[in-house]
This record gives structure tokens, C-alpha cells and sequence, in this order.
């Protein structure tokens, strides 16, 4: 199976490169390799679209009830996420909002475009490196103290906000992000200048200006180590800073923005998705399945991920039995093939093979590790 890197802008240059083996530094960002059949950007078996495949056969591929469940599509998109600067501060719509919003906007050629399809897109990452992130707001009071730490009395009326605790979230968020914009690089640059906040310090160098560094402070700061993995359901927000992770979400590219980005901005759509609420605990504990194997239970049909872990006494071990399933190699040198008599198909670190519904029982096996992507069960 052959995938797609995407080169955003806070794409990393030596991370992906250096997981798969090639040269690094590489010529341009390399931000996400993209496993699946996202119509964005779907990838390829032997040259031919999985997309394609699917469309032909999406009872082979996917299975009977896959697909009469989620249609000729594969419900979820693996990705291997490469940062090495902030993304934007971002939501994600549930699955009745997207489909509402999605019809609204194809009803009227002028309405803005924020969605690119009818579908939500809940979405959970297991870091490969240190990794740090924003997930979901902390504790609104802890917040004020920050902000009010800075001694910037015009912010004096989102310290009142967030001091009121959940109910004040949504006017301390809106009033920041729509801060008069003759007044926001003189905001942040008195921020900075404060000296008491590093991660304002550090986003701010890579966006000045933008409100969303003031917004990113109302969040849990969250550093995983490897392993360690952050679950974002609909209307959290959220924003990678940086790190090599593993994602994996249902198949939609439905992203609605409010700051540290050059891309289209919706202050208005983002607040109707947002959930204010505490998110207590932002880290999701994996759950053995057997010694060397691991889970992520999410509340969602589209996707699971496993991680496999193969030493030199671990046997062939059985993968998920049924339905489209995508091995992503992430160390060493581990071969996968059907359960009877199937011819192995090696996947070494950044290379991923696929295997479709009518393959039936597979096994892996070998030294090193791989996720395994497949419909919850």
C-alpha cells in the first residue's frame, strides 16, 4: 500500500523522512502520510486507487456489513502526523451537525465553505516521539489566574468571564477571538513581553499576533510520551504543536478553524460545534488485549487502532478478523499474511500494507511494532 504525504507548511522535513529510512533533511515539509480512501487524497495498491477498488467491489473490500452500514467508503483515514510547528486551533462538527451543515451549504452557492463533506470526524492519536498538544479546555478558574497573571488590564473582562467558571468559556473564548484586529499584535507582543507564559512565548513566535495564542492558554497543555494517546470527540478543541504521532479518525476532512493558521478562519461556525465543558484528564489509557497487544476503546463505529508489539519469542499473532484492514509498520521488520498459507508481505517502519475484508484471518509476525486500523467491532 503505497500513501500520500501532505507538505503543509508545519510539516517536519527529517521526521517522516527518517521513520521511513530515506534521505532527511527532505526537500520540502513532509506533514502528513495520509493511509486510506479519502477522495482527498486516497492511497494506492499496485497503482490502482483504494478508492477505486472499494467503488468496484465494496463488498470484497469492506465486507457485507461495512458496507451496508457506512456505503462504498472505508469509514476511517490513517495518518502519520509530523509536526514541527502548531496547527491551528480547530473542532470537528458531530455527525448530525456535519449532515445538516453540509446540506445548507450545497442548498445556497453563497453560503461560506466550511465543510467539505457530510460526516463527522471524531479522531485520536497515539505518539510515536515526546509529544505535545492542546486537548480541551482546563479548568476555566485556573485559566483567569494565567491570563490575569500578565497584569493586562484590558483583559480584565475575560479573567471576569473564565472566573465564573463552564458558563463564562463561551464569552471568554468568543471575546478573544474576535479581539479588535487593530489591537491584537499589541495583545500578544504584551503577553510575550510578561514572561510568564513559555507556551505563549513559543506560539506566538510562530503566529504573531493572532488571538488564538490568548485562546490556546484556556486549554490542557499535553505532553505524551510514546504510547501515550489523546482522544478529540466532536467539539473539542484542540491543536498539535509537535511530535511524530499515529492518527486515526473517521473518513472526513470537516475542520472548522479559529486561529493560529493562514487558512480560512470561522469564528461563528466554530462556536456553534464547540462543547464548554472541563476535559479533566485529556490522556486515554490503552487497554491490553492480550501481552502484546493494545487497544484505544473510543466511543465510535468508524475505527479502532491496535497497537502490536513482536518480540523474538512472540508467535504469529492474529490480527482483527474481519472487515478492510490497514498495517502501518512504526519498528523493525515485521511481515503480515492470511492465515493460511498467505504469502508474508513485509512492513518496515512508514510503509503499510492493506488487507481487504474477503482476505479473511490474518497474522503478523516478526520484530518490532505496527498499528493495525480496523472498523470497531
Amino acid at each position: 500500500m503505497t500513501g500520500v504525504i501532505r507538505p503543509y507548511a508545519w510539516g517536519s522535513r527529517t521526521a517522516l523522512a527518517e521513520l521511513q529510512g530515506r534521505p532527511s533533511p527532505s526537500d520540502t515539509p513532509e506533514a502528513e502520510l495520509w493511509l486510506g480512501a479519502h477522495p482527498g487524497d486516497p492511497s494506492t495498491i499496485d497503482g490502482v486507487s483504494l478508492a477505486t477498488l472499494i467503488e468496484n467491489d465494496p463488498k470484497g473490500q469492506l465486507g457485507t456489513e461495512v458496507a451496508d452500514e457506512f456505503g462504498v467508503r472505508l469509514p476511517y483515514l490513517m495518518k502519520v502526523l509530523a509536526a514541527a510547528a502548531p496547527l491551528s486551533l480547530q473542532a470537528h462538527p458531530d455527525a448530525d451537525y456535519a449532515k445538516i451543515a453540509w446540506a445548507a451549504q450545497e442548498a445556497d452557492p453563497d453560503a461560506p465553505k466550511n465543510y467539505t463533506d457530510a460526516f463527522h470526524k471524531p479522531e485520536m492519536l497515539v505518539a510515536l516521539t515526546p509529544f505535545e498538544a492542546l486537548c480541551g479546555f482546563r479548568d476555566p478558574v485556573e485559566s483567569a489566574a494565567v491570563l490575569e497573571s500578565f497584569g493586562i488590564e484590558r483583559l480584565g473582562p475575560v479573567v471576569a468571564a473564565l472566573r465564573t467558571g463552564v458558563t463564562g468559556l463561551s464569552t471568554a473564548v468568543r471575546t478573544l477571538l474576535t479581539w479588535p484586529a487593530d489591537d491584537r499584535a499589541a495583545l500578544v507582543e504584551e503577553v510575550v513581553a510578561a514572561g510568564t507564559s513559555p507556551l505563549a512565548t513559543s506560539i506566538a513566535g510562530f503566529y504573531p499576533g493572532d488571538p488564538g495564542v490568548l485562546v490556546a492558554l484556556l486549554l490542557n497543555h499535553v505532553r505524551l510520551e510514546p504510547g501515550e494517546a489523546i482522544w478529540m470527540p466532536a467539539g473539542n478543541l484542540h491543536a498539535y504543536l509537535s511530535g511524530l504521532g499515529v492518527e486515526i479518525m473517521a473518513a472526513s476532512d470537516n475542520v472548522l478553524r479559529g486561529g493560529l493558521t493562514p487558512k480560512r478562519v470561522d469564528v461563528d461556525e466554530l462556536l456553534r460545534v464547540l462543547r464548554f465543558e472541563v476535559l479533566e484528564d485529556p490522556i486515554l489509557p490503552a487497554t491490553p488485549v492480550s501481552p502484546a497487544v493494545v487497544t484505544w476503546k473510543v466511543p465510535v463505529r468508524e475505527f479502532a487502532l491496535f497497537k502490536y508489539e513482536l518480540g523474538t519469542s512472540t508467535p504469529p499473532l492474529s490480527l482483527p478478523p474481519t472487515g478492510p484492514r490497514i498495517v502501518l509498520g512504526t519498528a523493525g521488520d515485521v511481515y503480515v499474511a492470511e492465515a493460511v498459507d498467505g504469502t508474508p508481505v513485509e512492513v518496515t517502519p512508514g510503509m503499510a500494507a492493506y488487507i481487504p475484508a474477503e482476505t479473511g484471518a490474518a497474522t503478523a509476525a516478526g520484530l518490532g511494532e505496527i498499528f493495525v486500523a480496523a472498523v470497531a467491532s
